[in-house]
């Protein structure tokens, strides 16, 4: 698989980063690479979620059919 290197910021609520950071330092790994394979983990999972038309909380099945 080739390496496509391209920058991206990504912002995470602190309390994300100080624990993806204390476990990249438990694994010795960085922080990048924790995310990726989380991502690689997860994929299949989250592109389960339904999209943002498909479901507002708290919204009654009769008013998504107006």
């Amino acid at each position: 698989m080739a390496s496509d290197k391209r920058k991206q910021s990504l912002y995470f609520p602190k309390d994300y980063l100080d624990e993806i950071q204390a476990e990249s330092l438990r694994q010795d790994r960085s922080m990048s690479w924790l995310v990726q394979k989380a991502w690689e983990l997860s994929r299949e999972t989250i592109k389960q979620f339904p999209g943002h038309e498909d479901f507002m909380p708290g919204e009654a099945d009769d008013e998504r059919e107006k």
